[in-house]
């Protein structure tokens, strides 16, 4: 069977903190593959779902990834896996979607309507 997922957790350093697009220790799908003959067995959904069970055992506020704009299936189904896009990100047509773990009770670093929202260059930390 051909399916993967490589991810990482990390934080902006704390020097950028004030900044509106802080990231706190959080977990990102850096990538996510499944072959064309395992799709639609719900194979993305176990591969995420240990992404998020390690990002919970280290205390992560959230999850996210980023997805083309265009990519409708995929966007579709990391809306049903719970993301939301929180901002579209700059130079690269894609929604920066996010999935709040149980740490970020309230919310906060989830932005309704985040596809409406773009996220501008200058608040984005390029270390």
């Amino acid at each position: 069977m051909s399916t993967q997922v490589m991810g990482k957790v990390e934080e902006d350093p704390a020097y950028v903190k004030y900044m509106d697009n802080y990231l706190p220790w959080h977990g990102h799908v850096t990538a996510l593959t499944v072959a064309p003959q395992y799709r639609r067995l719900g194979l993305a959904k176990i591969l995420t779902g240990a992404l998020e069970r390690g990002c919970e055992a280290q205390d992560a506020w959230f999850v996210d990834l980023f997805v083309r704009e265009g990519n409708d299936t995929a966007v579709n189904l990391y809306r049903g896996l719970g993301d939301d896009p929180t901002g579209r990100r700059p130079f690269e047509d894609a929604f920066d979607m996010r999935k709040p773990l149980t740490r970020d009770k309230k919310g906060q670093y989830i932005r309704k309507n985040g596809e409406n929202y773009r996220i501008d260059p200058e608040d984005l930390y390029h270390g």
